[in-house]
């Protein structure tokens, strides 16, 4: 059985005897040599990731001003940072948007922007005391004006994610990436077998004290991440940083169409090899790493599974869900990943980096759990009208006109001859049919693109698609895309109503 001690590979880091590969090098290592022999000939495993990071964040300290001031809100480049923790510290986190840019700009291009040098606009406001008398604060500063630039990230580096795809008839707005309507695409993030977590995945040399490779410096694990769950193979990473080090080619700002601003970290991980089984562990592939594609389409906490994929599979460029093809596409850099894995390499051949004896391992054996809500959430299926009338496709316009007319309804559900949904009618369709002297049967006035909600969908989901499409009006589908209600603005005004 090999045993190494974390001291002797710093001792072959140091006098440059030191044998570091790459995780994607090492499967080639343990099937040459099986994990006895790759535990005896290799002493280090280098990991990288590369992608979307919400769960990151910046503290900062900007010294005292003159008179003193104890800020209660402040915004740098008009973007609030938390200020609740003393007089001239503050929290700025990534997905923070601007007051004024929306979601174009956010917490992330901030951090981007103090990494590259940039000057930053500072406001603050306080209430005033004897010892911090000052109200009011503006002024200009860069990174290298503030004393400490401490990056403390909650969540990063998730062992694996879940693939996501929408099962709904229109285009979604998610922290994934944009997904198309009925399955078009499926989005995955995650460096497959150059994922730290994945090539350890019980934790035996990562855990409290790691150094780590962090935005193109190094950086520290300081505990489990926020939502760490390793019961589900969902591990999770908290880590800390120096701002002043980190390079922009490692440290990101992105925005998402209709989600908002993220950051990309750059996180690298080595494992030292202590013995066979961690050897083992770095021998991972893609096609061991398996995971769930969820249906985005469902706004619920529990998004129901449609296929279970390997990474292989996912970056292949098309999974198979129900029979059919679906193109996917990364949200992660894999070359990126790559790159890390490499420079950390480098950084560790050279005798630039050492490798650490934690101060204590992760916990294994922890879920986590869904958050305690004191009220069930009302659901479309509570507030939408079920007694709804449709008409089929190929009627006459007149028949539609009178059967608005007859039941004083604004919106007219559309279906075809097998009961599954067709198109909209509305009101103001017959008007601008009549308008135009252009009598047609219903399928040639109709709107075809409809927006629906499902019964299950929160209420807050629905007012919000209304809200976003401009419209008055859903129909109600089930999962065979038949009409089985309608919910309107007037339903959700009336809830609203009856709530205060």
């Amino acid at each position: 059985m090999v045993e190494k001690s974390i001291k002797e590979i710093n001792s072959r880091i140091e006098d440059g005897s030191v044998n570091v590969v790459t995780a994607e090098e090492m499967v080639d290592i343990v099937a040459d040599l099986g994990a006895d022999g790759a535990a005896k000939e290799v002493d280090v495993v280098t990991t990288g990731t590369f992608g979307a990071m919400c769960s990151s964040g910046v503290w900062l300290n900007f010294g005292h001003s003159e008179p003193p001031i104890k800020m209660s809100k402040i915004w740098l480049n008009e973007v609030e940072a938390y200020t609740g923790v003393a007089a001239v510290d503050a929290f700025i986190g990534a997905t923070q948007l601007s007051e004024t840019e929306g979601m174009n700009y956010g917490g992330a291009h901030v951090i981007e922007d103090l990494i590259r040098g940039k000057s930053i606009d500072v406001h603050a406001t306080a209430y005033g005391t004897d010892c911090y008398p000052r109200k009011l604060l503006d002024t200009t500063l860069n990174i290298y004006d503030l004393n400490q630039a401490i990056m403390i990230n909650p969540r990063n580096a998730y062992q694996k994610y879940n693939a996501a795809t929408n099962g709904s008839n229109h285009k979604i707005y998610t922290y994934m990436g944009t997904l198309l309507p009925s399955c078009g695409n499926v989005t995955y993030s995650g460096a497959g077998v150059l994922s730290p977590l994945c090539n350890d995945p019980n934790y035996e040399t990562i855990g409290i004290g790691s150094r780590i490779f962090l935005g193109g410096s190094q950086g520290y694990i300081i505990g489990e991440g926020t939502q760490h769950s390793p019961q589900n193979n969902f591990g999770t990473l908290m880590v800390r940083g120096n701002l002043k080090e980190m390079s922009s080619d490692y440290i990101r700002a992105a925005t998402f169409e209709g989600y908002g601003t993220s950051l990309y970290v750059g996180m690298g991980i080595p494992i030292p090899i202590i013995n066979e089984r961690v050897a083992l562990a770095t021998a991972i592939t893609d096609a061991d790493i398996t995971t769930n594609v969820l249906d985005y389409g469902v706004p619920s906490r529990d998004r129901p599974k449609l296929a279970e994929v390997t990474y292989e599979e996912l970056r292949s460029g098309t999974v198979e869900i129900n029979g059919k093809d679906i193109p996917t596409s990364s949200m992660s850099s894999f070359k990126m990943a790559r790159k890390i894995a490499g420079e950390l390499k480098q950084w560790i051949k050279g005798g630039d980096f050492f490798v650490s004896e934690p101060v204590e391992l992760l916990p294994k054996n922890t879920s986590c759990k869904p958050m305690k809500q004191r009220d069930r959430n009302l659901l479309v299926k509570d507030i939408m009208s079920t007694e709804v009338i449709t008409i089929n496709q190929d009627a006459t316009f007149h028949k539609a006109a009178k059967t608005i007319v007859e039941n004083a309804y604004t919106h007219l559900p559309v279906v075809k001859k097998d009961g599954t949904i067709a198109g909209i009618v509305t009101a103001w369709d017959i008007s601008k049919a009549v308008a135009e002297e252009n009598y047609k049967l219903v399928k040639d006035i109709m709107t075809k693109k409809v927006i629906t909600a499902n019964a299950t969908d929160p209420v807050e989901v629905a007012a919000r698609n209304l809200d976003l499409n401009g419209l008055s009006a859903m129909p109600v589908l089930n999962s065979k895309q038949e009409v089985i209600g309608i919910v309107t603005s007037d339903d959700i005004s009336k809830l609203i109503a009856r709530r205060q």
